[in-house]
């Protein structure tokens, strides 16, 4: 590749990945779509075993490396980008789609990467233009999200650390069953973790999972309010139809989009 065109490459593709034109935004939309539908398809997959299965396994595993490339390419740092926790997540889910035997229960991590993504500036800024209600639920839309995350991810680590040598984890169904049943702190006793790694993981569920299922209750039970900072005070949440910060008395000149 002559270093023109690879110049002219790497500009659309720092374009495409941080700019702010709408071929950009489709881009970004692009790839938020793609993962959650093979997020769907790593949950689907679970429950089956077929040849079919790996080789779809295979192609999502190529396209994440050329994904992940293309990233590390244009990257201003990219020790610092391979040493991030999202850019680990990344390695260890293509390892485990293209070496299944590896530990094709970590695949189930990808579900970070919507975090990632939607945790972007560029994305954020987008949703907030073109949806009203991710702008009226944005808090609510992130908190639900994080829950998630944190569900699917312990549910790999429980699978993966516990299903060789724990008969009562044969399945993604069995692990999905006991992180829920020690985060809402339910503990039915039918399934229990083996060993001190098994232990600690419960411990990890419990602690932060009722730490974030009570983040999004609190979220969810509140009144609904909308973030502008007060210039005096600094006070950041208000009622909607707020003229006067409460906390202060300054007057507010917050953005109302007319409905009530």
């Amino acid at each position: 590749m002559t270093a023109p065109v690879e110049k002219t490459l790497k500009k659309t593709v720092v374009e495409l990945y941080e700019g702010d034109s709408l071929r950009a935004h489709k881009f970004r939309y692009g790839l938020l779509i793609f993962d959650v539908v093979t997020i769907v398809f790593l949950v689907a997959s679970s429950f089956l075993q077929s040849k079919g299965t790996e080789i779809i396994d295979a192609i999502i595993g190529v396209l994440l490396v050329a994904e992940f490339g293309a990233r590390l390419w244009i990257a201003s740092s990219r020790v610092k980008m391979l040493m991030n926790p999202f850019g680990i997540v990344d390695i260890i889910v293509i390892i485990s789609l293209l070496a299944p035997i590896v530990g094709e229960g970590l695949a189930f991590l990808r579900v970070a990467r919507v975090l990632r993504l939607l945790r972007s500036y560029q994305l954020l800024k987008r949703l907030r233009q073109d949806f009203k209600w991710f702008r009226r639920h944005e808090e609510l839309t992130l908190s639900a999200l994080n829950l998630c995350v944190f569900l699917f991810v312990m549910t790999a680590i429980v699978y993966e650390t516990q299903h060789y040598s724990n008969q009562q984890i044969s399945n993604y169904a069995d692990a999905l069953y006991f992180t829920v049943t020690a985060l809402t702190t339910t503990g039915f006793g039918d399934i229990v973790l083996q060993g001190t790694v098994g232990r600690m993981t419960a411990v990890v569920i419990m602690i932060f999972g009722v730490s974030l299922f009570l983040r999004l209750v609190q979220v969810m039970l509140r009144p609904e309010k909308v973030r502008h900072r007060c210039p005096d005070c600094g006070l950041l949440r208000h009622e909607r139809d707020a003229v006067h910060c409460k906390a202060c008395g300054r007057m507010l000149d917050i953005e109302d989009e007319g409905y009530v």
